[in-house]
């Protein structure tokens, strides 16, 4: 059990209320912040926290702990401020990894300002699509493009949201089969992308709610330019993140199609090996990057 983790999870836990809001502040779910305070409950053989279905309050134990393990928090966290105006601002090695389309359409045209910004820092960046191994691949940081975040020790941090759309070519369009409903979406060509959660179903929200059904795929890739591409050339429909759509939207070589309808929106996470300590080259990078989403993707973070 990482102590200082626990701690922050602690104190994030009783400041609001709620084991459900801590966990989303921190980025992991309930159920791993309730595990984690019950193992520390267990090594101090005290209740912190009593807790039901419906309430949670807070024992003079664990006021006690709160206000202790804040102490220690706060002092922890001015020593790292300290060190690091000591050794100077943004410099090192950092190791970076990300997804090969999230790297290429939002990290790469941000890296010259970032780089030109911190001369003294030696950067890499690894774009792979898989979900790699942080400790093994010595990465500072991981960045992760999903619906959700499997429970693990590793600290994630939300950037922010990306939608997922349905798009065509005009020219595809103008002699297609008419599409103004989902059910529609079957006597078209469909461009499957092999890194999605279900390669051969969509769950489509809308109006009336989750629409989900299944569908052969005439052809599928494994990379967001390719089938952006694909899609250009007027091979039939899919579907593609905004990051990706709205260069080619905006410039009028696609169109989203069924407009009322997408998919389940996808969060974009910064994942680090510590909650503690984190390092200015990492903070820079990751303030950074909010910036360059700000741009890149069209979602209030």
């Amino acid at each position: 059990m990482d102590k200082f983790s626990v701690m922050t999870a602690y104190c994030r836990i009783v400041e609001r209320g709620s084991f459900a809001r801590a966990a989303e502040d921190l980025g992991v779910s309930a159920a791993l912040l309730s595990k984690e305070i019950k193992l520390l409950e267990e090594s101090l053989g005290s209740i912190l926290l009593n807790r039901t279905t419906r309430s949670m309050s807070v024992t003079d134990a664990g006021q006690q702990y709160y206000e202790e393990a804040l102490s220690i928090l706060e002092a922890v966290s001015k020593l790292d401020g300290r060190i690091r105006e000591v050794s100077g601002s943004v410099k090192g090695q950092l190791r970076i990894n990300a997804p090969n389309s999230f790297g290429q359409a939002v990290i790469s045209p941000m890296l010259p300002a970032f780089l030109e910004k911190h001369p003294d820092l030696r950067l890499t960046l690894s774009l792979d699509d898989r979900v790699v191994d942080m400790i093994e691949g010595g990465f500072d940081l991981s960045i992760r493009v999903r619906s959700s975040l499997p429970d693990s020790s590793l600290v994630a941090r939300r950037l922010g949201r990306v939608q997922q759309c349905l798009f065509a070519s005009p020219d595809y369009l103008e002699t297609a089969p008419a599409l103004s409903q989902p059910d529609d979406i079957k006597a078209h060509p469909i461009i499957g992308f092999l890194l999605a959660d279900h390669t051969s179903e969509w769950s489509l929200l809308g109006p009336g709610g989750p629409h989900t059904f299944s569908f052969k795929p005439h052809v599928k890739v494994g990379s967001s330019f390719v089938l952006r591409d694909l899609l250009i050339a007027g091979h039939g429909i899919g579907t593609l993140p905004d990051f990706i759509s709205q260069t080619p939207v905006r410039e009028g070589n696609l169109v989203r199609i069924l407009p009322a309808f997408s998919l389940q929106p996808r969060e974009v996470f910064a994942v680090s090996a510590s909650r503690f300590g984190m390092q200015a080259k990492v903070s820079a990078f990751l303030d950074h990057l909010q910036r360059a989403m700000k741009d890149s993707i069209h979602n209030a973070l």
